[in-house]
């Protein structure tokens, strides 16, 4: 997948932008001028949100109503359009090939997007929520019953919590097992997904930061015990919490590096690397399973390594085969050897430069 043309409007800081992208992009320009914004759109267009965190509304640009992302994409040899507007105070409204879709997981099926940027280290250092959407997210482009278990899962638990607090009639023994039964599920695609990115994580490890990389996923529930079973022990304690307390939607994983827990012991910088790592396994391993080619966005890394790890980072990236859009201060900060595209961003403004 890639995109071979975006539009952008009303994003943020950027009026109007129209880009015609090339396999590998570099994209540069001051502080503030809107890199990072642009990059914002990609994935947006990508994944129905934004990777800083904000708001929908927060993309519009101020005094306007409304921000339309759009682009031509390939999936393969298909070509497509996808697109999504979002207007103040109403759900963001995503087209495919002309047609209106109900969710923005049609987006995704479409531009599988990922991101290194100056907030990479929160897959360390963070709760455990940013860990199971990592983990989800590749779950989601190569297991195809992925989200039907994961959405009939999210259901079930919504009803449990309800009866918890006895404002949707049933038995809670028939949502401890419909609960137990797809939280079960879940958790056999996610360990299966982790072991199969083992590989790709060991090799991604030691050429970022030359140290063995180990994943350790805890389900959100005892080893030993079915879910269905600790949810019935624990109906007690849900009710005084108002909520379920074990399940897929509880769970973690655990990274280790050099055999050490990595989460508050290694420094920012090797956050940094132990996270790229991590995603840059997740998308070698969605091309090796699937043949799927990637976009991944890289915003500013050149500020944030110093430049033996960033040539390492950069060539780990190349041999990927992703689309690239990688985002600097100068022209030249980022060591790109092969051929690619280039854009001048100032004040909101995108000029292709020859």
């Amino acid at each position: 997948m890639s995109v071979r043309k975006l539009w952008v409007q009303n994003v943020r800081c950027l009026e109007e932008a129209v880009l015609e992208a090339a396999d590998h992009n570099l994209i540069y320009g001051h502080n503030a001028s809107g890199k990072t914004s642009l990059l914002e759109a990609i994935f947006v267009l990508g994944r129905g949100r934004s990777f800083r965190g904000a708001q929908r509304e927060g993309l519009i640009r101020d005094g306007e109503s409304e921000a339309v992302i759009s682009g031509k994409v390939a999936r393969g040899e298909l070509p497509g359009q996808i697109g999504l507007s979002l207007r103040r105070g109403s759900p963001p409204r995503v087209r495919i090939n002309g047609r209106d879709e109900t969710s923005a997981a049609s987006l995704a099926e479409w531009l599988p997007v990922q991101v290194l940027d100056p907030g990479l280290h929160r897959l360390v250092d963070e709760g455990p929520g940013i860990r199971r959407r990592f983990v989800d997210w590749g779950l989601f482009h190569v297991e195809q019953d992925f989200l039907g278990h994961w959405r009939r899962y999210q259901r079930s638990l919504r009803q449990r919590n309800a009866a918890l607090k006895g404002r949707a009639p049933g038995d809670l023994a028939i949502w401890d097992e419909r609960v137990g039964a797809e939280g079960e599920t879940l958790n056999i695609l996610r360990e299966s997904y982790l072991e199969s990115l083992g590989g790709a994580i060991r090799a991604f490890g030691e050429r970022l930061l030359g140290e063995q990389i180990r994943l350790d996923y805890r389900p959100g529930w005892p080893h030993g015990q079915s879910l269905a079973e600790t949810l019935g022990r624990n109906r007690d304690r849900d009710r005084r919490f108002g909520a379920t307390q074990a399940g897929p939607h509880r769970a973690d994983v655990l990274i280790e590096v050099a055999d050490q827990q990595a989460r508050g012991r290694v420094s920012r910088g090797q956050q940094k690397l132990l996270a790229a790592s991590l995603v840059l396994a997740q998308l070698q391993d969605l091309q090796d399973r699937r043949g799927v080619r990637s976009v991944l966005l890289l915003d500013d890394m050149a500020a944030e390594l110093d430049p033996d790890s960033l040539k390492r980072l950069v060539e780990s990236v190349s041999g990927l085969g992703c689309q690239l859009f990688i985002t600097s201060l100068g022209r030249e900060d980022v060591p790109l050897e092969m051929p690619h595209a280039a854009f001048h961003v100032e004040q909101g403004k995108v000029a292709s430069v020859v």
